[in-house]
């Protein structure tokens, strides 16, 4: 009889189990939101907490200067944001959302400074891991 309790036990906890496994989810599921406002406190105050989860590994940067182009991938990006860490930048940044859909999303970032404005066209795309920052490009005006 025992043995049999046993058994009837060991075989409910091994169906349990088998019912209650649920599907692998990121630990941190990324949304737009989230990806956005990463690479914003990034960019503006210096905060890089997040940063490398929302930038996908292939991501690209590129900074138009006159009529030159200055391009950089994530591992360079991320250096030079290293060296900006808690630096709050003096500007006013709004954001405005260009164009979306369930694929990706290009958000438009104006960082008004003073005497010019940097405008960045983030581009986020809906990746197997989640909202990712893909493209960054930035012009001056």
């Amino acid at each position: 009889m025992k043995t049999l309790k046993s058994l009837t036990l060991a075989l409910a906890l091994m169906i349990t189990c088998g019912f209650v496994k649920a599907n692998d989810v990121p630990a941190a599921y990324l949304t737009k939101t989230r990806a956005i406002n990463t690479y914003l406190d990034a960019v503006t105050r210096g905060k890089l907490d997040n940063f490398n989860e929302v930038v996908d590994k292939s991501a690209k940067f590129s900074i138009l200067r006159g009529k030159e182009i200055l391009s950089c991938d994530k591992k360079e990006m991320a250096e030079y944001l290293k060296g900006q860490k808690n630096i709050e930048q003096a500007c006013t940044t709004s954001t405005d959302v260009v164009e979306s859909n369930a694929d990706m999303t290009v958000v438009k970032v104006d960082m008004k400074f003073e005497h010019f404005t940097r405008s960045n066209y983030v581009t986020i795309a809906n990746t197997a891991n989640g909202w990712k920052i893909t493209n960054v490009y930035s012009v001056f005006k």
